[in-house]
């Protein structure tokens, strides 16, 4: 005989998770107990539960396979919802044991009851209540395999008084494999090729779902001469030795983007379902790849639609197309990007305020002389591993991680690209550094987002998490300060008064470091990184970087201006 919580253990164990998140307690203490018991696993107490479930969504992540979290009643499971949706809108399986009242008490508004099935309808792709042992194991593998199937969150709410039940072992639980990827239709790959042979001038834009078919989009890419515009969540393996990346669009974007897509007769959408309509061209001949149909034209109007895996429909494609010879359309949008990128790197210079070209903008954005952002991203981007995995907060934080840091060798990168919630980044890089502590991981966390879930930088160091933190500490929400003075508003309710967070660092134990000069930062950065355990940097940096669309539209620059006018005449002396 076994208990129900020794079953779920051992089962999620055998399948090779090795890592649990959440806080103890009630109903969850036949499951901790188990895993107490259970060598293969280890319990990872956060301080709260939203971190335990963002951390085993970055773990889902980076193993492409199942995570798991835990949340107890009532409270407990309700702080794991944000990041359960982080890992809905992310494609990424988890599982989430949420403790429940017990059985008798169901329905009763007993303490702490909440109906954890009407709770999580949105997230979950399965949720169910376990009432009873027999409902074992065939309950425990419909939730397992609804998350690796439909690559979503499973929720399973178990009472106080059934955890402890016993349970037969007649039979192990046992979970399926992912459905095999397959190639689009033979006629659309056909018709593709007609339309793309026709083609003067291809544009790219290649997204997560082709990551894993970086040989076949870089031969697509030779054989259209076609500029390629990576999204954000394809920078892990098309940053390193691709002659025809221009780098990202939208907020984060860049001139030569916008010149690829305005520039092209045909887009080609590859395994990406880029949000951001405003910033895809109108009146072009659309090509879409996905390995969701529902993906396909809910962003742009698309004229010729392919289902399937990329790699595997790329191969059938590429046989059937011709050799394009014109460079012209590739050539134009590499060499805006090349110059856009040398004008970036002088940002980047810690001397760059001295020099001619640096003291009139010094004047205008940067009045206190605080360390511009460019500048700590570029020492991330020098002084990390080539296996280092990086987290971004949402906001400004996501704009310096692309723009400076490149993913070569083995780094990958995660950040709450889909839902977009703060304080993501200081949780993932909790989930990441649980995976492989040999393995460096780096946090680049807004100051609004890192103190938003302050308290669980006590987990790093209370588990031996050798993360290194590093904060943009510029006193505001910098994303909404921008995205208010675009429209014309003068700043509202973004100033952030912050405590110096290296000191708070050192408070809890770890290593700990501020920066207020650009010519400290390099050494900083240095040192944290080579640091043998977790450590945070703290650096002062410009609250006035402007980061700006590629092409910025005349309402966001004459917004932009009637702002800072606002903001002059309206902020006390």
């Amino acid at each position: 005989m076994s208990t129900v919580a020794d079953l779920i253990v051992t089962a999620v164990a055998d399948h090779g998770v090795r890592t649990v998140w959440g806080v103890v307690g009630d109903a969850l203490n036949p499951f901790t107990d188990a895993i107490r018991r259970e060598e293969r696993l280890e319990w990872i107490g956060v301080r709260h539960e939203e971190v335990g479930a963002f951390a085993a969504g970055a773990q889902s992540q980076l193993t492409d396979d199942l995570a798991v979290c835990m949340g107890t009643v009532g409270p407990g499971s309700l702080h794991l919802l944000n990041g359960l949706y982080d890992a809905k809108k992310s494609h990424t399986p988890v599982l989430a044991i949420c403790g429940q009242v017990p059985r008798e008490d169901l329905g009763t508004d007993f303490f702490q009851e909440v109906d954890n099935d009407a709770v999580f309808a949105d997230v979950a792709v399965y949720r169910t209540t376990l009432t009873s042992p027999e409902q074992l194991p065939h309950v425990l593998e419909e939730a397992v395999n609804a998350a690796l199937s439909q690559r979503g969150v499973a929720v399973l709410s178990v009472p106080g008084d059934v955890g402890s039940l016993e349970v037969e072992k007649d039979r192990v639980p046992r979970f399926v494999r992912p459905t095999p990827p397959v190639a689009a239709y033979a006629q659309d790959v056909q018709a593709v090729a007609s339309v793309l042979d026709a083609a003067e001038r291809v544009t790219l834009l290649v997204g997560q779902g082709a990551r894993h078919a970086r040989p076949e989009v870089l031969e697509l890419a030779a054989r259209l001469k076609a500029p390629m515009v990576v999204s954000l969540k394809a920078k892990d393996d098309y940053d390193e030795d691709n002659p025809f990346e221009v780098g990202q669009s939208g907020l984060i974007g860049n001139p030569a983007t916008a010149e690829a897509f305005v520039a092209c007769d045909t887009l080609v959408l590859l395994g990406t379902d880029f949000p951001y309509r405003d910033f895809l061209p109108d009146g072009k001949t659309v090509v879409q790849l996905d390995d969701r149909g529902t993906h396909v034209g809910r962003r742009t109007p698309v004229d010729h639609a392919l289902v399937g895996d990329t790699a595997l429909t790329l191969q059938a494609l590429l046989p059937l197309l011709r050799q394009h010879e014109g460079e012209t359309h590739l050539l134009a949008a590499r060499k805006i990007y090349d110059g856009w990128r040398e004008l970036q790197a002088h940002l980047a210079d810690p001397a760059y305020e001295k020099k001619a070209r640096g003291l009139l903008r010094r004047k205008v954005d940067n009045p206190d002389a605080r360390v511009r952002p460019e500048v700590v991203a570029a020492a991330l981007e020098r002084h990390a591993t080539q296996d280092a995995v990086f987290t971004a907060d949402t906001g400004m934080a996501v704009v310096w991680l692309s723009r400076f840091v490149r993913m070569t060798g083995r780094r990958r990168h995660l950040g709450s690209y889909n839902l977009g919630s703060m304080a993501n980044a200081m949780p993932q890089a909790l989930g990441a550094a649980a995976l492989d502590r040999g393995r460096q991981v780096v946090a680049l966390c807004g100051d609004g987002g890192l103190s938003m879930l302050l308290g669980d930088l006590i987990t790093a160091v209370s588990h031996d998490l050798p993360v290194k933190i590093v904060v943009f500490d510029n006193g505001r929400l910098g994303m909404v300060k921008l995205e208010m003075e675009q429209v014309g508003l003068p700043e509202f309710g973004t100033v952030l008064h912050n405590p110096d967070f290296a000191a708070v660092a050192r408070a809890i134990g770890m290593h700990g470091v501020r920066v207020e000069a650009p010519g400290d930062v390099d050494e900083a950065v240095r040192e944290a990184l080579a640091h043998d355990g977790p450590a945070l940097v703290d650096v002062l940096t410009n609250p006035d970087e402007v980061a700006v669309p590629p092409k910025p539209s005349l309402s966001q620059v004459k917004g932009f201006a009637i702002a800072k006018t606002r903001e002059f005449v309206t902020s006390p002396e």
